[in-house]
C-alpha cells in the first residue's frame, strides 16, 4: 500500500514538474525591432492631362495629413481575478503600439485609420510568473507577435477640425489575438493638440471566449473575469 502511494506520488510530481518546465518554456521569444507601422493605402484617383474627364469638385484647402503613433502611445488590459482569496484587478501593459491615421481637417469623414499593431511579447503586469502565463500559454507570443486590429469602418466622425477640437467617434473593425479574429468597436476621443500632434484614447471590451483566452489553472487563482477591458491610449505625430 506504502509503495502505491509513493508511486502514485512520484507519477504526480513528474507531471507537475513536466507542467512546470512546458509553462516556463514559452514566451522567451524577442520583440522584432524593425517593425513598421502598416501604411495606409490611399483612396484617392487622380486624373492625367490627357484624361477627358474633368472635375468640377471645387480646390481643397489641406491635402490629408498621416499621423504615426508615436513611442508614446501604450495598450492596457485590466482583468478582474481572486489572488488567494482577494479580490484583484491585473494591469498589462505594451508599450509598442504601431500604426497610422489619416485626418482630414477640411472634411474629417474622408479620414482614415490603418491598421494597428500591439506587440504582445512586451506585455507586463506586476508579476514575473504573470508575464509568463500571458506571452506563454494565454497568447503564445513565440509564434504570435502582435495582437492587429484592422478598421472596417468609422462612424460620428464628421465636419472640420480645428486645433484644440476634442473628437468623439466610433471604429469597428477586425480584432485578431492569436490565430482568432472577432469583430469589435472602439469608442475613441482625440484632440488635435497642434498641426501636427493628436492625443486621445481609445476603448472596448474584449470577451475572453470567443478569443479561446483559456487561463491558465494555478491553486492561488480565481474567478477570473470574462470581460477584458482594451484601452489604447496614444499620441500620433505627421512627418
Amino acid at each position: 500500500m506504502k509503495r502505491n502511494v509513493a508511486v502514485g506520488l512520484g507519477i504526480v510530481t513528474v507531471l507537475a514538474l513536466a507542467g512546470a518546465a512546458w509553462f516556463f518554456s514559452q514566451g522567451d521569444a524577442e520583440p522584432t525591432t524593425d517593425v513598421t507601422a502598416p501604411p495606409i493605402e490611399s483612396s484617392e484617383t487622380t486624373i492625367g492631362e490627357s484624361d477627358p474627364v474633368q472635375s468640377t469638385a471645387p480646390a481643397v484647402s489641406e491635402q490629408p495629413t498621416t499621423f504615426e503613433l508615436t513611442d508614446a502611445t501604450t495598450a492596457t488590459f485590466r482583468i478582474d481575478e481572486e489572488l488567494r482569496g482577494s479580490p484583484k484587478t491585473v494591469v498589462g501593459t505594451s508599450n509598442v503600439v504601431l500604426g497610422q491615421i489619416q485626418i482630414d481637417r477640411d472634411d474629417l469623414a474622408n479620414s482614415q485609420i490603418g491598421e494597428i499593431l500591439i506587440n504582445a511579447r512586451v506585455f507586463e503586469t506586476d508579476s514575473a510568473l504573470r508575464n509568463r502565463a500571458i506571452r506563454g500559454p494565454i497568447l503564445d507570443t513565440d509564434a504570435f507577435e502582435f495582437v492587429s486590429f484592422e478598421p472596417t469602418s468609422i462612424d460620428r466622425l464628421e465636419g472640420i477640425a480645428e486645433v484644440g477640437d476634442e473628437l468623439s467617434f466610433s471604429i469597428t473593425g477586425d480584432l485578431t489575438i492569436r490565430d482568432v479574429t472577432e469583430p469589435v468597436t472602439f469608442e475613441v476621443t482625440a484632440t488635435l493638440t497642434s498641426d501636427t500632434t493628436i492625443e486621445g484614447s481609445a476603448t472596448t471590451i474584449v470577451e475572453r471566449g470567443p478569443f479561446e483566452l483559456a487561463i491558465p489553472s494555478v491553486p492561488t487563482v480565481a474567478n477570473v473575469s470574462e470581460s477584458v477591458p482594451l484601452e489604447l491610449t496614444f499620441v500620433a505625430e505627421s512627418a
